[in-house]
């Protein structure tokens, strides 16, 4: 991802003449990134998208820091946050460093009163609870229990949530998030030994075309503070659009598992990647098959990176007393491994019925003070027998 991906009525060339049936042209926005060398969509609107009546600052969203230098095992348990009514409210973010933002929310709905658009990150919003409709001017994206969903920055959205329990695992990334490239051949391809296709990709359907004028506020997160917008007419007014810039869904469902003989390093899981990070799928496979081959992984130093773990379902062999929605942090520079017990318990074993997200940042994370409010205590201490 991504790849070339229209809806809609466009015309045959672009910056060309394109008229309405009133005789008058539609208008024409590039969507696009790094300075016109980045990824771009060409989108035509029914009305003008600079519309704006007035523009004011909410609030500032910049996350407290708690713990700016950490390096001490550490666990949160994600479903102690308690979930708020509106879809921003519940969005607290857990650990920071310059080139990503961690966070949980645990939203009721998202009000239909306002749109939403991040104007500093590529968004990543992961379902643990939950299923909806993303809602964007590109058209519609079904998600369910399990979807990442890719948001690209600048994307102005809401979300129509199914049911009123949802959790959502979500990274702000300040750099396009993508699948590997080892994974791809020169012509964006993926290759044969992927883990995934372009068949598990999800891309936006059902555009609808939104002639609306009135009073629609859009609310902008950039440099960290909540800007509104209140354009005159609906931003979802498109009648057409082409390019590769859109959001997009995977499921990790779909993330076909590598395995080997003897036990396989993380990076056979990754999944996504950015500027300063990775992010990897732990799904349910076979356990390596070697006669004498030790499923659980080995004990590690992380020099380089950090270790963020997001446990999704089942059980996750290396640790004990782990919950749904448990988050681990192992900081860079020092070794860790499986709790007591787990190396013995998965020799024999033949398959893991794990899904847990791992998240791998290259600099080390800030602690928020939101994070704080869900810490379990001595978890560092976890390894005293």
């Amino acid at each position: 991802m991504p790849r070339y991906h229209a809806l809609g009525k466009i015309p045959p060339k672009r910056h060309t003449v394109f008229k309405n049936k009133k005789g008058g042209l539609y208008q024409e926005e590039l969507f696009g990134t790094a300075g016109f060398a980045g990824m771009s969509s060409l989108i035509y609107h029914l009305h003008p998208p600079t519309v704006v009546s007035e523009v004011k600052q909410i609030k500032d969203l910049t996350p407290k820091i708690a713990v700016e230098k950490n390096m001490k095992a550490l666990s949160f348990k994600g479903f102690s946050l308690k979930p708020e009514e509106d879809y921003l409210k519940s969005r607290k973010t857990l650990f920071v460093n310059n080139d990503l933002h961690i966070g949980l929310a645990a939203p009721k709905q998202f009000s239909k009163d306002y749109f939403y658009r991040n104007s500093d990150t590529d968004e990543m919003l992961f379902i643990h609870i939950g299923s909806g409709t993303l809602q964007t001017m590109y058209g519609d994206l079904e998600f369910k229990y399990g979807d990442y969903l890719i948001i690209p920055k600048g994307t102005t959205y809401q979300i129509d949530f199914h049911t009123d329990e949802n959790r959502i695992l979500y990274i702000e990334s300040f750099s396009p998030i993508f699948s590997p490239n080892r994974y791809r051949n020169n012509f964006g391809q993926f290759l044969e030994h992927s883990p995934f296709c372009e068949r598990d990709f999800r891309l936006p359907k059902n555009l609808k075309t939104h002639d609306e004028k009135g009073t629609f506020k859009i609310l902008s997160k950039k440099q960290g503070l909540l800007w509104e917008y209140t354009h005159s007419y609906h931003p979802f007014d498109v009648i057409g659009w082409d390019g590769f810039n859109y959001p997009y869904a995977f499921s990790i469902h779909d993330f076909e598992p590598i395995t080997g003989r003897i036990h396989m390093p993380p990076p056979i899981h990754q999944q996504w990647e950015a500027a300063g990070f990775v992010v990897c799928s732990f799904v349910p496979r076979m356990y390596d098959y070697h006669p004498d081959s030790v499923p659980a992984p080995y004990h590690h130093s992380n020099i380089d990176s950090e270790e963020i773990l997001y446990y999704v379902d089942g059980d996750f062999m290396s640790r004990n007393n782990i919950e749904k929605g448990q988050i681990t942090l192992h900081p860079g520079g020092i070794p860790h491994g499986p709790h007591p017990g787990a190396i013995e318990r998965s020799v024999g074993k033949k398959e893991t019925s794990e899904l847990a997200v791992m998240i791998d940042p290259f600099r080390p994370v800030m602690i928020t003070e939101e994070a704080l409010k869900l810490k379990v205590d001595d978890y560092y201490k976890s390894w005293v027998k």
